[in-house]
């Protein structure tokens, strides 16, 4: 299993721990509230995106025998870009909602969180489109 692979399959696991844990959290705790966007972002973006980006990465054809993941460096970028884009989101929200005197110093970071991973997803389009294809043909000439 290439690198990137199991980094993202490893990061999902960890983010379902959490996103479980702090479910938990959230019926003991007074911050139920403020902790509910936080609990689905880790869950759906640390857990369900992430590993389905991770295994998409493993099961989708090659791109090329010397590239089969496309551009490594793009891949790198994607992760880094969707775990930095979902923590900011994961401690600016509850801060935001607890915070109400400096809501405004926390309002910017969900904007920059969104907008990382959204950059995070394009990037993983972009990477892996060219390996979504039909079936190879046959060349000419019987080869």
């Amino acid at each position: 299993m290439p690198s990137i692979v199991r980094w993202y399959v490893k990061t999902a696991l960890l983010y379902l721990a959490l996103a479980l844990g702090m479910g938990v959290w959230q019926q003991t705790t007074a911050w139920s509230g403020a902790l509910m966007p936080a609990y689905w972002h880790l869950f759906l973006v640390g857990w369900l995106t992430q590993l389905i980006f991770g295994i998409a990465l493993w099961m989708l054809p090659s791109y090329t025998r010397q590239q089969p993941r496309h551009n490594e460096t793009l891949n790198w970028a994607v992760y880094g870009t969707l775990n930095v884009g979902l923590l900011l989101r994961a401690v600016a929200e509850p801060l935001r909602a607890v915070q109400k005197g400096n809501a405004a110093m926390w309002g910017w970071v969900p904007v920059v969180s969104a907008i990382l991973q959204w950059l995070a997803a394009l990037g993983f389009v972009v990477n892996a489109w060219p390996r979504v294809r039909g079936p190879r043909r046959p060349t000419r000439g019987g080869g």
